[in-house]
């Protein structure tokens, strides 16, 4: 039988096969607790015991199929009463089921392994306390190493969990539960996939609340909520926020959606070295504990959360309540909650302006992806589940939350809610496919729904929309025109509707603030490669033309040469926001396509951003400048560069309004740009208390931010990182350290590092990711030189040896990107060449990472053309 992996071929004969109506799992968790077991030092994991008993029917009895379990060793498997021997019928991720029954009950009895890559049953101890803290995060697929199943979305069933846990602990699950007789007993769930089952376990610190609400007919709803934390992190915990955003999400989506929420309590728990952002677990919601602000952060790190937290909520309903088939349409739940979840947070919570952050952050990530060789439709051909793992991407997100954006607009927000209200109707607690949603919409919308998908779900790349503007000898538009093109791997045109702005300048000599403010605006449905925009003939001729005004679609917006001469000289002037969020990101994009100069981008940060006023901007424009210094710029000017960003930054952190945002992340830009010695004493002076800057508080969270350069210019050595742990041992703290210790200028420490990653399956996940970022410093290329060959000798073991999400961190993390120069890249395409039966996964990651690489020599060659 085939391996870990799960073919879409297989997952549909399996569903056309049988039908499961319920699972009992039972969990013995008290091995978490303890010293080290025997074995564990000798290499073998860590286990619990782990019995399934399940029940499902078979269409054609005589029959043979699998279940699902990943698991060292299994005690015990029977199938309708029968003894199978677990040696014959295990292949270390499969049970073989032979001559099926038209009803059977399987029950199966395993050593299941705790995990340390945040898949699975993870299981952490804590560096504070000596706590150990449990949780389950199994999306798409790691359900099975936690109890045997059928492990693919379209076989939903009811669960029943029990488990046993040591004394003193706390035990969640997606139904309620109690403790009786040392057991923590579950009620059943309504039908559900695996990979949205959950168990958290541990002496988690536990806030609850609760949320009410009457409907028109009279019925009341009664919501139970909880919300927890490490203990380590209480001090810290905000759960009042948290609450505050849960119930307002509640009610923002009872009002919409028309369909109270099915499943019982709400618990959100924030749990320590989490591969993700959050999980949709229905009933016990999971997050990653970064959520908890151990420090001062800026309202973006707040809007975030709150984004977050909605778009969680948004699953409920669509991915928990109605589930995609199989991962070819992941779009169904993840495009539309992440498009709910920037809808809820400006129309429910105090982040009204959350459509500028998705503009211009969320919308970033979608184009980036749009445009690497991997791009794919956002209903994707997802083969297997390794696919699966990779498209939970910015298409399958931001792109698909873009164009469901982009669809409101063309069929009406009324419409639109008015078929997702059918949808949820018609198919709660079953699954769907694309045509399922589609036909709901058409009904609400009367637009023809299958033109549009072949459009915008069907079709692959990323348009540019550039205006034209012919003006009379007076000074008035004749004609103003949309022209749309493509790039030529993926030549599709769409359908936009668009709204096109027209801003000029107030002159101060006719009393104007010599502000840049929109004076005429149109829509227009752009379709094709031209396309008039007739509502603008006669107006008065713009300093600016913005096409996509008001972000209706989803394109890459270009200038004609006036407007970005405008933008040159008067970009900070521009008095509402999300256009200016828009012009920004343009000009990013203009830089990544190699039409700009990275040191142009970076002049027009240093002369505007410090007139930024929206934060979540600004500390968009600080990672993009850092990004074109890197990745960008001619190599010869990187040194210039730098020097330019550290002296603006600490100018703005010195203007900036003590105490506040702008200045915290000023701080925090001006340590991630410093390198002279003059920047370094600085950091050092504000470390020890010598330095001040009014207003500025160097909490622990920006002490780790001081000392990461100050390590990776070898200012702080091993003994000062150590302090610093032992000032901050804890969990967060130990993950800095190792940040930092690996970012350090020796061959030595880059060897350990290495090894550390490479060599070795003896860090977490958290711990893994830590020493990767600070091994990948691009202040001291010359230390990554010799790993280049050393990358490509090694990833197809990697990818063999580890886990999916380990290998995904080692092959995109380690890429020698930073070796930025056409070896680089012949080394790349010699791989690829060598290795074109690699598994697809794999060659995926290391063809974007070439991409990625290319477009950063193009990048530097057109600033190197700049300069002259």
């Amino acid at each position: 039988m085939p391996g870990e992996n799960l073919s879409r071929d297989e997952a549909q004969e399996r569903a056309a096969l049988l039908s499961v109506d319920g699972y009992d799992v039972s969990l013995d968790l008290r091995s978490a607790a303890g010293d080290t077991e025997p074995g564990e030092a000798a290499g073998e994991p860590r286990t619990f015991r782990s019995v399934t008993t399940l029940r499902f029917r078979c269409a054609e009895p005589g029959a043979t199929s699998f279940a699902d379990l990943i698991a060292p060793r299994v005690t015990a498997v029977s199938l309708n009463g029968r003894d199978l021997d677990p040696g014959e019928v295990f292949d270390g991720s499969r049970i073989r089921l032979e001559d099926l029954a038209a009803e059977n009950e399987l029950v199966v009895d395993a050593q299941c392994a705790y995990s340390r890559t945040g898949e699975g049953m993870h299981r952490f101890v804590d560096p504070e306390d000596g706590e150990v803290y449990l949780y389950t995060q199994y999306e798409p697929a790691d359900a099975r190493r936690v109890f045997a199943n059928f492990e693919q979305p379209d076989l939903k069933a009811p669960f029943r969990f029990e488990v046993r846990a040591p004394e003193g602990w706390t035990v969640w699950s997606n139904g309620a539960g109690e403790l009786a007789d040392g057991v923590w007993k579950f009620a059943e769930t309504k039908p559900i996939s695996t990979y949205i089952t959950a168990v958290v376990a541990g002496p988690y610190h536990y806030v609850t609340d609760s949320y009410s609400r009457t409907f028109d007919d009279g019925t009341k709803l009664e919501i139970p909520l909880g919300a927890m934390c490490r203990k380590g992190l209480a001090p810290h915990f905000d759960a009042d926020d948290v609450f505050l955003v849960t119930k307002q999400g509640l009610d923002f989506f009872h009002d919409h959606f028309d369909y109270p929420y099915p499943f019982g309590k709400y618990d959100q728990a924030f749990v320590p070295e989490y591969n993700l952002g959050a999980m949709e677990n229905p009933g016990l919601v999971t997050f990653r504990e970064e959520y908890i602000f151990r420090g001062k952060v800026t309202q973006t790190s707040y809007e975030a959360r709150a984004n977050v937290i909605l778009h969680e909520m948004a699953h409920m309903w669509f991915g928990d309540l109605v589930t995609m088939v199989w991962w070819d349409d992941l779009w169904l739940k993840e495009s539309f909650a992440d498009f709910m979840g920037t809808f809820a947070n400006v129309g429910a919570t105090r982040f009204t302006d959350a459509w500028i952050t998705f503009a211009n952050r969320r919308k970033a990530w979608a184009y980036r992806a749009d445009q690497l060789p991997s791009t794919h439709p956002i209903t994707a051909d997802i083969r297997d589940l390794q696919d699966a793992k990779l498209n939970f991407d910015g298409i399958t997100y931001a792109k698909g939350a873009s164009v469901l954006k982009q669809l409101v607009a063309y069929v009406g927000q009324d419409a639109f809610l008015e078929g997702a209200r059918r949808y949820f109707k018609r198919n709660a607690y079953g699954n769907t496919r694309l045509g399922d949603l589609l036909s709901a919409l058409e009904e609400t919308s009367g637009r023809d729904m299958a033109a549009w998908s072949r459009s915008w779900l069907q079709t692959a790349g990323v348009n540019s929309l550039t205006p034209q503007v012919i003006l009379s000898s007076e000074g008035r538009v004749t004609e103003l025109a949309v022209v749309q093109e493509a790039a030529e791997s993926h030549p599709e045109l769409r359908p936009h509707r668009v709204a096109v702005g027209l801003y000029r300048r107030q002159s101060l000599r006719e009393g104007g603030d010599g502000s840049l403010v929109r004076y005429a605006r149109a829509e227009v449905d752009v379709d094709g490669p031209r396309t008039i925009v007739a509502d603008l003939v006669g107006a008065e001729a713009p300093d600016l033309v913005l096409v996509n005004d008001d972000d209706l679609t989803y394109c890459k917006i270009r200038f004609d040469e006036g407007s970005l001469a405008t933008l040159r000289d008067a970009l900070g002037e521009m008095t509402d926001p999300l256009a200016r969020a828009l012009c920004w990101s343009a000009l990013w994009n203009l830089t990544r396509d190699a039409l700009m100069p990275a040191r142009d981008f970076i002049a027009l940060v240093l002369r505007f951003a410090g007139r930024e006023s929206d934060i979540g901007v600004l500390q968009m424009l600080h990672a993009w400048a850092n990004s074109a210094l890197v990745n960008y710029v001619a190599p010869d000017w990187r040194a210039q560069g730098g020097q330019l960003l550290a002296e603006g930054a600490l100018k703005e952190l010195r203007l900036a309004e003590p105490g506040g945002q702008h200045q915290l992340a000023w701080a925090r830009f001006f340590a991630d740009v410093a390198s002279s010695e003059a920047d370094l004493q600085l950091l050092q002076g504000l470390l020890e208390g010598t330095a001040k800057i009014d207003g500025l508080e160097v909490d622990q969270e920006l002490r780790w931010a001081f000392l990461k350069p100050l390590a990776a210019q070898g200012a702080a050595d091993e003994s000062v990182l150590a302090a610093e742990l032992a000032r901050d041992d804890t969990a967060s703290g130990k993950r800095h350290q190792v940040r930092c210790l690996a970012t350090r200028p020796s061959a030595a420490v880059k060897a350990q590092a290495w090894a550390a990653v490479v060599e070795s399956d003896a860090l977490s996940n958290a711990l893994v990711d830590a020493t990767i970022s600070g091994f990948t410093q691009p202040s001291r290329r010359d230390l990554l030189a010799p790993y280049a060959a050393k990358y490509f000798a090694a990833i197809e073991r990697v990818w063999a040896e580890r886990s999916i999400q380990i290998g995904m961190d080692v092959v995109r993390g380690l890429f020698p990107s930073l070796l930025d120069h056409p070896e680089t890249l012949e080394a790349t395409d010699a791989w690829l060449s060598a290795h074109e039966d690699a598994p697809p996964a794999l060659r995926r990651l290391v063809l974007e990472s070439r991409d990625d690489l290319a477009r950063a020599l193009r990048g530097q060659a057109c600033d190197i053309a700049a300069a002259g």
